[in-house]
């Protein structure tokens, strides 16, 4: 322990250079933990929150590892590694009867209508997904809620000494941030005797750290497309190939329809490895006349993973013999848990008084179009019964090398009154939860990305005379404005942004504990819509990180 504790040091002269570059940026940032962790006997969840970020890997080092391209089996090997430092073994993975779901979009809806059906059952779930979007805990989900602080705490100790305590016998290292939290999530299941485990796959599948599991119960595969391209691939081929990888050789594996050349290639991939492939109906198809057919989660684009978490479910469930051939399209005991599901941040709704926020992390081309359908349709509803002008704004920013240009074209019909760009920090010059320190992107980076996305919109929006080159305005002035009076502003955080949103119509966001950041005058005038507006509807998109900061704020019990 006394080891564990001194490694807290080594966080905090890593932390002192982020905040120097924070500082270059007009932003600080207070931690919750930056000296040495006390020697306890009972280490407090923030420490060990503080302690995981460690494990994070900062951005330039980051960029390395993209630029040599790590021989990816070699990873894998080293996760089994990792798995038998801490103390499990790969064959223990068997006794969690694991459903095993990769995907790029709507891997982790179908998880969360897997787990809520089989919990509807009567049986203990875990369930481990990424991201977080408040607390890091959120990954690690016994019976549909969040691992509690002390349980988190508790486990994430006993795994972290382990590995620590080992770490110089072989000259090995720590694993990544998140090696580790799937380590974690193996140790917590197996501690907590959970009925069955629904792992959701980090990245791709086939040399992704979940892929150690080598007896899963049913494997799924939700919709494909283009996404993590450096990792995966360019092709939809190259990816299918990587999300195939989670067969295994007899264990039954289910996918909705997908693109030609997509389904070719997890055809061929499932012969290779050998074991059955089935394409999952649709919804409409199942035999309803017991049960209305009704999801919890909102959007035309969750009915495939629905009646993948259907099929899933089923599979799991027949070979617990609980379940005969004959009940494969009834959903007279299924359907229950579809419309009990809920998975925040995705197609989500929040009403505070006159501001109805939409919250989705849409961060591909194809989630992005089911996005602004299912805006479009829902805001359109909600303005039937306003009693007065409607204020449209979006508040967007896009993570990694994603084309955030492209997703924003896609936005446009939408008719925002106001486009917000802000980089995915919580809230600047103010307390910040460990949970939500991301050391793998720059500071510096975050800032001139949002600028670009800023220049986009204009771009899309503004005919050639229009456009005009953002300003960058950093030290001093908190807040980073357009020259002239555009329809677009760029804030430096979350917070900040949705305060000059809501313009004091959210009582949450004005608490005296939120710290409230002094905007210009000139910025202060292109409110007047949002003053004026009866009701204001906020899309909040283009990141599940930037959905998660805005959770924060939004909803106080998230952070509890």
């Amino acid at each position: 322990m006394w080891r564990v504790g001194h490694l807290a040091y080594g966080f905090a002269v890593r932390l002192r250079k982020r905040n120097s570059l924070c500082a270059l940026a007009g932003i600080s940032f207070r931690t919750s933990s930056t000296k040495t962790a006390p020697l306890r006997t009972r280490m407090e969840y923030q420490d060990a929150v503080c302690t995981l970020n460690t494990l994070q890997t900062n951005a330039s080092a980051l960029e390395q590892i993209r630029q040599g391209r790590s021989n990816p089996q070699l990873q894998l090997q080293a996760m089994i590694g990792f798995i038998e430092r801490s103390g499990l073994t790969v064959d223990k993975l068997d006794n969690l009867n694991i459903i095993h779901v990769t995907g790029t979009k709507g891997k982790g809806s179908t998880c969360a209508f897997t787990e809520r059906i089989l919990r509807n059952y009567g049986f203990r779930t875990g369930f481990y997904s990424s991201p977080h979007l408040v607390q890091v805990r959120e990954r690690i989900r016994i019976n549909g809620h969040p691992v509690g602080k002390e349980l988190f705490a508790k486990y994430f100790w006993q795994v972290y000494g382990r590995l620590f305590e080992t770490k110089e016998m072989n000259s090995e290292t720590m694993p990544a941030y998140f090696r580790f939290l799937t380590i974690l999530a193996f140790h917590v299941f197996l501690q907590e005797k959970v009925d069955l485990a629904i792992i959701e796959v980090g990245i791709g599948g086939a040399y992704d750290c979940t892929n150690i599991i080598r007896h899963p119960w049913v494997c799924g595969i939700s919709s494909l497309g283009i996404d993590h391209t450096q990792i995966l691939g360019d092709t939809i081929e190259k990816i299918a190939w990587q999300k195939g990888g989670i067969f295994k050789p007899g264990v039954p594996a289910f996918t909705v329809k997908q693109p030609e050349d997509a389904m070719r290639v997890l055809k061929d991939r499932a012969k290779e490895i050998g074991c059955s492939l089935q394409v999952c109906p649709s919804l409409v198809d199942y035999d309803s006349d017991c049960v209305p057919v009704t999801l919890g989660l909102a959007g035309q684009h969750q009915l495939p993973n629905a009646s993948l978490a259907l099929q899933l479910s089923h599979a799991w469930l027949k070979r617990k013999c609980l379940l005969g051939e004959k009940s494969l399209y009834s959903t007279c005991n299924l359907a229950p848990g579809l419309a009990d599901t809920e998975w925040p941040g995705r197609n989500q709704t929040l009403k505070h008084g006159d501001i109805t926020y939409y919250l989705d992390g849409a961060h591909t081309m194809r989630s992005m179009l089911a996005c602004v359908q299912w805006f479009k349709e829902t805001a359109a509803q909600h303005e039937l019964n306003a009693s007065g002008p409607v204020t449209r704004v979006l508040l967007f920013n896009s993570s990694g090398e994603r084309d955030s240009a492209a997703m924003l074209k896609l936005l446009v019909p939408c008719h925002f009154d106001y486009a917000v760009f802000c980089p995915n920090i919580t809230e600047a010059i103010a307390s910040c939860n460990a949970d939500q320190q991301n050391f793998n992107v720059s500071v510096d980076y975050m800032l001139t990305r949002c600028l670009d996305n800023e220049s986009s919109w204009r771009l899309h929006n503004s005919s050639p005379q229009d456009q005009v080159s953002p300003q960058r305005l950093i030290g001093d002035a908190p807040c980073l404005v357009p020259e002239k009076n555009a329809e677009t502003l760029v804030f430096p955080c979350i917070l900040s942004s949705l305060q000059w949103i809501a313009q004091g119509k959210d009582s949450v966001l004005v608490n005296p504990d939120k710290t409230q950041l002094p905007v210009k005058p000139s910025v202060m005038a292109k409110a007047a819509l949002l003053r004026e507006a009866t009701e204001i509807h906020v899309l909040i998109t283009g990141s599940l990180h930037l959905v998660g900061g805005a959770l924060k704020h939004l909803d106080p019990a998230m952070s509890i």
